[in-house]
């Protein structure tokens, strides 16, 4: 033994000299004998190896230990070296132990060799620092196949908590822009100026305009009288050149009237009455607008300016789209000289027929709410004659950061740059790892178009912030010019809509997260199952919806307003299936297709096609709900939150266990506890008796009805030793690697939508560390399906058995019958009795034989009628057939006497 320790010793120390040397050459060690290469590659597979010679020399006497490193500077990674069966892992850096005091002797050793670079240390770094800055990224995307249900929920949750935080803080940002001044600012501005007679003898108003001459009555009365606030209700002088509407709001620099014009000669005339029509103005458009001087021709009144001179835009109106160029005329900031120049251009007929569209634009300031208000009244000419008029009102908040408020509301404005940026980061790694398969879920896509949505909201709010700080100095040095907010307010108008877009797909987000909840999943759920369905509804539906349309626009369009085009008739016809209709206007506009349309649009569209859209989506929620109440039972966000809750009750001491107050109830019996005293205290404590009972029964193993010390101790040890095997469980049960719609649902078809549309390639991704969790749910549900089918094919086959002992037994039971008639037979002929009396005898009880196995096969139909039932040799039998003398003889072989045939 001696000797053997000895070798041992000098193998291990000439080991540790070599690998020494190739440590200070900077080189990797030369080949370890095949021992060393096979424990150690066991020891790289299987982390929890521990050798056997390790625990002996452990269990000999003292040990040494000994850390050596060596590293290939080409490679940048380091090694170590481990025991006989290489240490505890693949890492880098291992244990050599070497025992002490065998064999008399004590191994030498050698110092640590330190690495001769700090590029290793720095990469290592690097590689850490670069984990935790990834690690604030951590999603469901980017986790590992094999993470359990509960640290995926911990994942989910965090996730939940960070989104619910820029959900917060987008709604602060949205909601503290917007106030319910905007309303009362909006309203009392309209009325003004929409809502006034054109004079106290005419109840005409800008909204009933008709003609041009309303239109300069309306100049000249409501328009100067809302523009013009020069006097207080005491008759006494306001600030000299200043008008505040209502006192409150001041009016920005000067108003504004523009024309757009079309050309004469822009539209054909027919030959016939070119004598008679003279002049003729088409319908307006870029190409048929007019820019030559006209009337006076002198000022900007009288002489085209194109858009870009303007710094205009285009505007969408009523009739047609119109440019922003045209003749203008900026007012004055006095009543008297406003009413001089409108006099004016009225008296020179600045509006004619080549007149399509008149706008008047003026802009007001309210620093009590700080809001600036665009106005912009459209008065449109048609080529039919008359006008049609129409407004737009457009309160704005242009100067930001004066309040406590807007400071706070600045605040919000970085934390969501920094949520887009932080968001921006986590989508691109997601589609780093995922590739084009993250665009095949479609939550990921509508993360890309939040992201999207919400850096062009940025950017047009950068943009308003610094064109306002340029408009505000300009009408700052030059008072009498027209400011020109339109394109401020157009943008404005835009990021609103951006901004509400983005709040609304922000919160349908939420449904990515309550779709962990059984019941919340049943929405999704049932959408996801029904769509095929609701796409074929949806082709006939429209079918027939459009060919109503279609009907109604060429049958009422020219009668109707809500029929005027096809898209009116398209929303007046979802407003008839709401039942928001007049069908007066329909009746009179055509007495015989007017009801016909109506009844027949009502009785398909209403009656039949909705009620079918209804019946599709009840049908597919009863059987969604029907699969969830047939799913297992699994970890949910609730069950984790209340386990957290609980676990920090109880670390607070705010809540105590069931073991926790049995130990108490036991401190407070002496050691000795019965049932009656247990079941009263833990009823006080809000325990079941069914739970009492079951703990008490368990546990008192010697039946006095009372738990010892050692009896309760068994109890805590047995309960802990069961949480820790539940824990191992359900760290060890793996996961979908990216399912981004956990639980799915349990039918087989959605099984296979679901690898059409790309989630089988993220499934198959989690193989090689086993079944995934939805892999194994799918597999236990056809396991349950193939044992209900195998149980039905086995109650048949015991069925089948059943019947054939019964068939047997009338079998033997009839072949006694016949024998005993042939013994009769037999016995007469060998005592010559009268055959003719006994032959009536024989008849008789053959027949009542026969009239039992009509009853009995008559009876075995009517119980399985539906299927055929089998004669004694295997094939179908009629329902009133009998079996032939000849028959009866060759089933049962006349008893083995010989097969005499009997003839009645």
């Amino acid at each position: 033994m001696a000797g053997r320790g000895g070798c041992r010793r000098g193998r291990e120390q000439l080991e540790l000299e070599r690998l020494g040397e190739a440590a200070r050459a900077g080189s990797c060690p030369p080949s370890p004998p095949l021992s060393a290469c096979s424990r150690q590659a066991w020891s790289r597979d299987n982390p929890g190896f521990e050798p056997e010679e390790e625990e002996a020399a452990a269990a000999a006497g003292p040990v040494l230990e000994m850390d050596v490193e060596w590293g290939s500077p080409a490679a940048g990674a380091s090694s170590s070296l481990g025991s006989g069966a290489a240490g505890q892992g693949g890492g880098g850096r291992r244990q050599r132990r070497l025992p002490a005091g065998r064999g008399g002797a004590e191994a030498p050793s050698r110092p640590p060799v330190p690495p001769e670079g700090a590029a290793p240390r720095r990469a290592a770094w690097a590689k850490r620092l670069a984990r935790r800055l990834r690690g604030l990224w951590g999603t469901r995307l980017m986790e590992e196949s094999n993470t359990s249900r509960e640290q995926y929920l911990k994942s989910v949750l965090r996730e939940l908590v960070t989104y619910m935080i820029f959900l917060v803080v987008l709604c602060v940002l949205t909601y503290g822009t917007v106030s319910s001044s905007m309303y009362y600012y909006t309203r009392v501005m309209s009325q003004l100026f929409l809502e006034t007679p054109v004079s106290k003898m005419e109840k005409t108003d800008f909204k009933t305009l008709s003609t041009m001459d309303d239109f300069w009555k309306f100049t000249e009365g409501p328009l100067l009288d809302g523009l013009y606030w020069e006097m207080w209700y005491n008759n006494k002088t306001m600030a000299e050149n200043k008008s505040f509407i209502y006192y409150e709001n001041l009016l920005l620099g000067v108003p504004r009237i523009r024309q757009l014009k079309v050309r004469n000669g822009s539209c054909s005339i027919p030959e016939d009455l070119k004598d008679e029509i003279k002049d003729c103005y088409d319908v307006y458009s870029v190409a048929n607008e007019d820019t030559a001087p006209f009337g006076l021709r002198n000022g900007t009144a009288w002489t085209y300016t194109n858009e870009k001179d303007l710094n205009g835009s285009s505007h969408w109106g009523l009739i047609a789209t119109y440019s922003g160029a045209g003749y203008y005329q900026d007012l004055s900031r006095t009543r008297e000289v406003t009413a001089v120049q409108i006099a004016s251009l009225k008296k020179n007929l600045w509006l004619d027929r080549g007149t399509r569209a008149a706008f008047i634009d003026f802009s007001v300031y309210n620093a009590n709410i700080n809001l600036f208000c665009v106005v912009r009244l459209l008065v449109e000419f048609p080529a039919t004659g008359g006008l049609v008029t129409s407004w737009q009102f457009q309160p704005v908040r242009l100067i930001h950061y004066i309040s406590t408020l807007d400071f706070f509301l600045a605040a919000c404005e970085m934390a969501f740059c920094l949520f887009v940026l932080y968001y921006m980061v986590e989508e691109i790694l997601e589609i780093h790892i995922h590739r084009l398969h993250y665009f095949r879920s479609l939550w990921n896509c509508l993360d890309i178009l939040i992201i999207v949505l919400s850096v062009v909201a940025i950017g047009i709010s950068i943009y308003r912030t610094s064109t306002v700080d340029m408009l505000l100095k300009k009408l700052l040095e030059d008072q009498n010019s027209f400011p020109n907010f339109e394109p401020l307010a157009y943008w404005q108008m835009q990021f609103n809509n951006i901004t509400a877009v983005t709040v609304f797909f922000v919160w349908i987000k939420l449904f990515k997260f309550v779709n962990f909840n059984r019941t919340m999943s049943q929405l999704s759920t049932t959408m996801s199952r029904c769509v095929k369905d609701v796409i074929g509804f949806a082709i006939m539906f429209f079918i027939i919806f459009l060919a109503y349309a279609q009907l109604a626009y060429l049958v009422f369009g020219t009668q109707i307003d809500d029929f005027s085009t096809f898209q009116d008739c398209i929303f007046t016809q979802f407003r008839i299936i709401l039942g928001d209709f007049n069908f007066t206007e329909v009746e009179e506009a055509n007495r015989i297709l007017g009801p016909i349309y109506f009844t027949t649009f009502v009785f398909f569209m209403f009656f039949i096609l909705l009620n079918m859209f209804l019946a599709i989506i009840n049908d597919t929620y009863s059987e969604v709900k029907s699969d969830m109440a047939q799913q297992k039972a699994e970890m949910e966000l609730s069950d984790l939150i209340r386990k957290g809750y609980n676990k920090a009750m109880i670390k607070l001491k705010l809540k105590k266990t069931t073991v926790d107050d049995i130990s108490e109830s036991l401190r407070q019996g002496g050691g000795k506890l019965n049932f009656d005293e247990l079941r009263q205290d833990l009823k006080g404590k809000g325990h079941t008796d069914a739970e009492i009972e079951a703990i008490f029964t368990k546990y008192d193993q010697d039946g006095d009805q009372e738990l010892t010390e050692h009896e309760h101790q068994q109890m805590r040890d047995d309960l802990e030793k069961e949480r820790e095997d539940l824990d191992l469980d359900r760290s060890s049960l793996p996961r979908p690697l990216s399912s981004r719609s956990f639980p799915r649902s349990l039918d087989d078809s959605e099984e296979d939508e679901d690898e059409d549309s790309g989630h089988s390639s993220r499934r198959r991704g989690s193989s090689s560390s086993g079944v995934s969790y939805e892999e194994f749910q799918v597999l236990m549900r056809r396991v349950d399906r193939m044992e209900h089918s195998i149980g039905s094919i086995v109650s048949k086959i015991d069925a089948v058995i059943v019947k054939l002992e019964a068939m047997e037994r009338a079998k033997l039971k009839r072949r006694d019958v016949l024998g005993r008639l042939l013994d009769g037979v037999t016995e007469d002929e060998r005592l010559g009795r009268d055959n003719e009396i006994h032959r009536e005898q024989m008849e008789r009880l053959v027949r009542e034989e026969l009239e039992r196995w009509e009853s009995d096969d008559t009876a075995s139909q009517m119980s399985h009628r539906l299927g055929t039932p089998l004669g004694l040799n295997g094939q179908p039998r009629s329902r009133n057939s009998r079996p032939s003398s000849s028959q009866s003889d060759g089933i049962d072989g006349a008893g083995g006497n010989g097969g005499n045939n009997i003839h009645v």
